[in-house]
C-alpha cells in the first residue's frame, strides 16, 4: 500500500480575490459595478464604479432653453420624475423673481407627494424580492397602478410627466380629478398594512436585515447621505420641515419626519414604509386645502423667448430618495450658462465604501438594496 501526500501551496490561503459585481447584475438595479476585494467570503474593500450610463445631462442643459431643460432633468431618477422637474423650475423662477399662483403651489405639493408614494412603493416591493420574497412586489405594483392612473390623467405621462412649467403647471386640472385622487389615496392606504404583515412580520426578512449594513451618523455626514437612508441612522433632517418650500410651511402639523437610530437595513426599510404612510396623509391634507381654494390661474403667462437675468442661484428639494440640489448660473441668455445637478443617489451610493467592508458576500445584496438608489440618478 502506497501513501501519497497532496500539498496545497500556502500562498493560496492568503491571496485576496477581486470580484466584480456588475455592471450587468440583477442585484445592482441597472449598470452599476461594484469592485470587491474578498478574503474568503468576507469583503475587505468595496469600490462603486459608476459612469456606465452617463448621458451628459449637465452639458446638454447648456444647449437647451429654459423650457427644454425640464425634459432633461425629468429623467435622471425615473421613479421621481415630477420631483426632478420641480427643482429645475423652482431654480429658474427664483432667478426670475417670479411668484407662482397659489393653486399651482398646492397642486405641485400634492403631485410631489403622490410621486413620493410611487417611488417608495417600488422599493417596498423590490427590496423583499431581492431577498427572496416575491409576493410584496405584486402588491406594490397594484397600488402603484391606482396612483399612476390619476397621474396619467392629469399629465398624460405614466413615468415622465412633463407637467411642470416655469411659472406653474402645464394646464388646469380635469373636472372631478381631485375626487378621483382622494379615492385612489384612500384605496392605497387601506391596503398598506400588507407590508407590515408580509414583510416586517416575516422572521426571515428580519433575520436578513437586522444589524446588517449599519451606517453610522458620522458616515452619513461625511458622505453627504440624505433622505430615508440618513434618517434611519438618526440624522433628523428633512428640507420640507427645516427649509420649507411649496406649501410645506402650511403642512407642518401633518408632516412627520420619520427617524430611526439603528442605521441597519431593517431601519432603512421601516423609515421608507412610515414615510409612505405620511406622504399619503400629506396628499389628503393638500386635497382638503385645494377644496377651499378660490378659482384662479394655475400658471403665469410667459414671454415667447424666456431669458433669466444674469446671476446665479441654488434651489434644493427633498426628493423621495434624498436632497436634490440645482445650482443655476445665467449669463442673461435663453439657455443656462451652467446648471449643476446634485442628485441624492450619487452621494448615497458612495457610502458603500464604508458599509460593505467586513460584511459577508451574502449580505452584500441586502445592503445594496437597502440604499434605495436609481442608477440614472447616479450617472445623470
Amino acid at each position: 500500500m502506497t501513501e501519497t501526500m497532496v500539498g496545497i501551496g500556502g500562498g493560496a490561503e492568503s491571496t485576496d480575490m477581486v470580484l466584480n459585481i456588475g455592471p450587468q447584475h440583477p442585484s445592482t438595479h441597472g449598470v452599476l459595478r461594484l469592485k470587491l476585494v474578498l478574503d474568503g467570503e468576507r469583503i475587505q474593500q468595496a469600490e462603486p464604479v459608476i459612469g456606465y450610463m452617463h448621458r451628459g445631462a449637465e452639458k446638454l442643459f447648456e444647449a437647451r432653453d429654459y423650457r427644454q431643460i425640464v425634459m432633461l432633468a425629468n429623467r435622471h431618477d425615473w421613479l421621481s420624475a415630477f420631483s426632478n422637474e420641480l427643482g429645475v423650475v423652482m431654480a429658474v423662477e427664483r432667478m426670475l423673481g417670479m411668484e407662482v399662483p397659489e393653486r399651482a403651489v398646492w397642486t405641485r405639493t400634492l403631485l410631489a407627494e403622490l410621486n413620493r408614494v410611487l417611488n417608495h412603493l417600488m422599493f417596498l416591493g423590490s427590496y423583499p424580492l431581492e431577498l427572496g420574497g416575491i409576493t410584496p412586489v405584486f402588491h406594490a405594483f397594484r397600488e402603484r397602478e391606482e396612483l399612476q392612473a390619476v397621474m396619467e390623467e392629469v399629465s398624460g405621462g405614466r413615468m415622465h410627466y412633463m407637467f411642470n412649467r416655469v411659472g406653474g403647471l402645464k394646464e388646469d386640472l380635469p373636472l372631478g380629478w381631485l375626487g378621483r385622487v382622494r379615492h385612489a389615496v384612500a384605496s392605497v392606504r387601506s391596503r398598506m398594512d400588507v407590508y407590515d404583515r408580509l414583510v416586517l412580520g416575516n422572521e426571515i426578512f428580519r433575520a436578513r436585515t437586522r444589524n446588517v449594513g449599519v451606517l453610522s451618523a458620522e458616515a452619513v455626514h461625511a458622505y453627504g447621505v440624505s433622505g430615508p437612508i440618513a434618517r434611519a441612522s438618526g440624522v433628523d433632517f428633512d428640507l420640507r420641515r427645516d427649509e420649507p418650500y411649496l406649501a410645506y410651511g402650511d403642512l407642518q402639523d401633518t408632516l412627520k419626519v420619520v427617524t430611526r437610530t439603528e442605521g441597519d437595513c431593517l431601519a432603512r426599510f421601516e423609515c421608507l414604509l412610515e414615510q409612505t404612510h405620511n406622504a399619503l396623509d400629506l396628499a389628503d391634507a393638500c386635497l382638503d386645502r385645494m377644496d377651499t381654494l378660490a378659482p384662479g390661474p394655475i400658471n403665469q403667462r410667459l414671454p415667447k423667448v424666456l431669458k433669466a437675468p444674469e446671476g446665479h442661484t441654488y434651489a434644493w428639494t427633498e426628493n423621495p430618495l434624498g436632497v436634490n440640489g440645482y445650482y443655476l448660473v445665467s449669463k442673461g441668455e435663453k439657455t443656462p450658462y451652467r446648471l449643476k445637478l446634485r442628485s441624492a443617489s450619487y452621494n448615497n451610493i458612495q457610502a458603500l465604501a464604508v458599509l460593505l467592508p467586513g460584511t459577508l458576500v451574502a449580505d452584500m445584496v441586502a445592503i445594496l438594496g437597502s440604499l434605495f438608489f436609481v442608477v440614472g440618478d447616479i450617472d445623470k
